[in-house]
């Protein structure tokens, strides 16, 4: 099934067993916003959902039964009250699972770009001092400024399938950061990453990563769809690869999200969008398309069957995903007009699932216990 986070709340498609007929429910938390709602792949029963709830601020909304119940975390992610920077949390964004062997842990990016850690499944949060209290968090990060549109926030918290001490996270703006011990100390990772905002070309912090993923089966290797292209990294390596330098010149290499094929790591989809001038944020001309590379960026091709000849939407950087569907992957993407667009045979055709939704933050695939 797949999870839908919306600025109205929470809504779920169903598929039956050829995928050929979905059924939408919901609303769940109507008029609450949800910024993120991802099942636990390590039990395939647990939800959690990362909510603003009215006016009443950010917090966690999880439930143990696959959505049909739910309960607010008995202590949400906040920073720690009498703090010296006196930061307050504004959202709850990301949600990432911990790893396979630490059942329970979940890790949660906020803005201002905090970091925070359950243990108990998402009833308690902590901060994760490490990164919320290290000494160079006023320098990596925009704060106080806010000054990407949104708000800036902590995102893409990559936990490395063989090491559960080994994250990865992204700061819009900050960069790309890597830590080896659990979260204590932390290096930037942004070398090669194009920032012309900055005075220094290869300055090792202050740019703004959309969206980054790491690959499980082969987890040295790192994607990244960023404010200034796309762009891959090989560790034990340190400078990223600008693989967008190979879209079309029309298009560009600006977008949001970036998905990866579950078992190939060569195979990965973007969904590029008019990054010129003012950043209107629609597709580049009107014409929206996932664009798929099957050689890690070398070439890509424009997928667009199916797709609207005209549309003025985007797709934001938790709004694509991909189911697990071992002859032909699904790909699934939301739109900020609400429609859910979804392929199944890896990009080459696209349908209209559901339409006239409010507009989708999150789109994540869970798969049945």
């Amino acid at each position: 099934m797949l999870w839908i986070g919306t600025r109205k709340g929470i809504f779920t498609l169903r598929p039956d067993g050829a995928r050929s007929a979905w059924t939408l429910d919901g609303p769940q938390f109507l008029g609450h916003i949800a910024h993120h709602v991802v099942a636990d792949p390590r039990d395939g029963a647990s939800v959690l959902a990362a909510m603003r709830a009215g006016h009443l601020g950010p917090t966690v909304m999880r439930s143990t039964d696959g959505g049909r119940t739910w309960a607010e975390a008995s202590r949400p992610p906040a920073f720690r009250t009498g703090e010296p920077l006196a930061r307050t949390l504004g959202k709850v964004f990301w949600l990432t699972p911990g790893h396979t062997n630490r059942p329970g842990q979940w890790f949660a990016g906020g803005s201002p770009q905090g970091l925070f850690v359950t243990d108990d499944g998402g009833d308690t949060w902590s901060p994760v001092d490490g990164w919320n209290d290290h000494e160079m968090w006023t320098t990596w990060c925009e704060w106080p400024e806010q000054q990407t549109p949104d708000g800036s926030m902590l995102h893409s918290v990559n936990v490395d399938p063989r090491d559960p001490r080994h994250l990865y996270l992204g700061l819009s703006g900050g960069g790309v950061f890597e830590t080896t011990d659990g979260g204590t100390e932390w290096a930037p990772l942004n070398l090669g990453v194009y920032a012309p905002f900055l005075p220094d070309p290869d300055c090792p912090y202050g740019h703004d990563p959309h969206c980054v993923r790491l690959h499980p089966r082969q987890p040295d290797r790192l994607y990244q769809q960023n404010h200034c292209g796309i762009y891959r990294i090989d560790r034990p390596e340190d400078r990223w690869t600008r693989i967008g330098d190979n879209m079309p010149s029309d298009v560009g290499d600006i977008g949001f999200p970036i998905e990866l094929h579950p078992a190939d790591p060569d195979t990965v989809w973007v969904f590029p969008m008019d990054g010129t001038d003012v950043w209107p944020r629609t597709s580049p001309d009107g014409r929206p398309a996932v664009f798929r590379s099957r050689d890690a960026g070398a070439s890509w091709t424009r997928c667009d069957a199916g797709l609207p000849e005209r549309g003025w939407f985007t797709v934001k950087r938790q709004a694509m995903t991909t189911d697990q569907h071992a002859e032909s992957v699904g790909v699934y993407v939301g739109t900020t007009s609400g429609e859910l667009w979804a392929s199944l045979d890896e990009g080459d055709h696209w349908t209209c699932l559901a339409a006239h939704l409010p507009e989708i933050y999150s789109v994540e695939w869970a798969e049945p216990a």
